[in-house]
C-alpha cells in the first residue's frame, strides 16, 4: 500500500530555491506589493499577503549575496489567481487536512461539507485559507491578521459554525514566531483544529529531524487508516532525507520540535510548537520537489478517526471558548552536526 496519493499542486508550481532574487521579482511588480505587508527585524523579512488566505509569502534573510529563503517564497502566479498553496505558508483553520467524503458525524447531526471545492474529493484544510484576511495592528516587526467566518447556508459545503480566527506574526529574537488563535462564536460546540501549512526548500541535501512515535499509514486518498510503526520513524531521529520515502503522513506524539537542515550550506530552520500542535505532517513526494514539515493540532480526518485523544487530536471548543498557540522558526548557521 502506498503511503500517499497524488497531490493537487503541480510540480511546476514550486521549484526549489535556497537563494534566487527571481523569486521576488514580484515584491517589485507595484499592483503586488500594494497588497504586502512586509515585516523586517535585522536582516529576517516575513512577506505577508493578507488578501491570498492570510498567507505567508516569503521568509528569507537579506544577504550580501541576494536573498536567503527559508521557505520556499510565493510564484508570481499566485497572487493574481489567490492561491495559497503556492504561497510559503498558510494557515489551517477549523481542521487540517482532509476530511473523508466532506463530511462526518457530530453531536447527533451530520456535517455535510461537500462542495466547497470541486478539485478535491474530500474537504480540505478547512476554510479560512480560502479568504482575505483584514489586517489589524502592525509594527515595523510585527502584524495582527484577522479572519471572522459567518456561515452561509446558501453555500454548498460552507462551514456551518460562526468562529473568529487571529495571527499574531512577528519577528523577533532572530525568528518568525506565528501565534494562531480562534473563538467559537456560534451557540453550540463546535469541533476544531488548527495548524500552519510551511513549505521548505528542497535539495539533494536537505535533511529534516524530529523525534517521533508512531506513523498514520494511509489509503490512497491520503487518509488515514491505521498508526503503527514505519521506517521513516526512525529515518527521521537520524536524519532523514525528503527522497527516502514517498510520503504524505501524520505523525503523532513528535517532541513539537523538527529541524530542516542543509548541511551542505552549513545551515538549519527549527521548529517549535506549542501544546496543542501534537501533530506533525510531513509532504515529501517522490519525483517532485515540494517539501512540507507542517505542525498541526489533528490528524487527517480527526472528525472521523477513530482512537484515543492524543492520536487523533483536534478538540471541541464550547461557545464563546477559545485557543490559542504559538509556532516559531529559528534559522541557524553552522558547520556543525545539525542533529537534534
Amino acid at each position: 500500500m502506498r503511503d500517499v496519493s497524488l497531490n493537487p499542486v503541480q510540480p511546476d508550481q514550486a521549484q526549489p530555491v535556497t537563494r534566487a532574487a527571481a523569486q521576488l521579482a514580484w515584491l517589485d511588480d507595484p499592483a503586488i506589493a500594494a497588497r504586502l505587508v512586509t515585516l523586517s527585524a535585522g536582516a529576517l523579512r516575513a512577506v505577508l499577503a493578507p488578501e491570498v488566505g492570510g498567507a505567508l509569502a516569503a521568509f528569507y534573510e537579506v544577504t550580501p549575496d541576494g536573498p536567503l529563503h527559508w521557505l520556499r517564497p510565493a510564484a508570481a502566479e499566485a497572487f493574481d489567481v489567490r492561491d495559497p498553496l503556492r504561497m510559503a505558508s498558510f494557515p489551517l483553520l477549523p481542521y487540517c487536512n482532509r476530511i473523508r467524503d466532506a463530511r462526518f458525524e457530530f453531536d447527533g447531526a451530520t456535517i455535510d461539507l461537500a462542495g466547497n471545492d470541486p478539485r478535491f474529493a474530500h474537504a480540505l484544510h478547512g476554510n479560512a485559507w480560502r479568504h482575505p484576511w483584514r489586517v489589524g495592528a502592525r509594527s515595523g516587526n510585527a502584524v495582527d491578521l484577522h479572519f471572522e467566518h459567518e456561515p452561509d447556508a446558501s453555500v454548498p459545503g460552507d462551514w456551518p459554525f460562526r468562529y473568529r480566527a487571529r495571527q499574531r506574526i512577528e519577528l523577533r529574537d532572530g525568528a518568525l514566531y506565528i501565534t494562531l488563535s480562534a473563538q467559537n462564536l456560534a451557540g453550540r460546540p463546535m469541533p476544531f483544529g488548527m495548524g500552519h501549512h510551511p513549505y521548505y526548500p528542497r535539495t539533494a541535501a536537505t535533511r529534516i529531524h524530529a523525534e517521533v512515535q508512531a506513523m498514520w499509514h494511509a489509503d490512497a486518498d491520503v487518509l488515514p487508516t491505521h498508526l503503527g510503526p514505519h521506517p521513516a520513524v526512525d529515518a527521521l531521529r537520524a536524519g532523514m532525507s525528503p527522497d527516502a520515502f514517498d510520503l504524505d503522513n501524520n505523525f503523532a506524539n513528535w517532541s513539537r520540535v523538527a529541524t530542516i537542515a542543509w548541511p551542505d550550506e552549513h545551515r538549519s530552520l527549527t521548529l517549535r510548537a506549542d501544546a496543542p500542535f501534537d501533530h506533525m505532517v510531513v509532504f515529501a513526494p517522490a519525483d517532485d520537489p515540494q517539501l512540507c514539515v507542517e505542525p498541526v493540532t489533528n490528524t487527517t480526518d480527526c472528525f472521523n478517526a477513530v482512537g484515543p485523544r492524543e492520536q487523533v487530536g483536534g478538540c471541541v471548543l464550547q461557545p464563546g471558548e477559545e485557543i490559542e498557540a504559538t509556532l516559531s522558526w529559528t534559522p541557524h548557521h553552522s558547520s556543525r552536526n545539525f542533529a537534534i
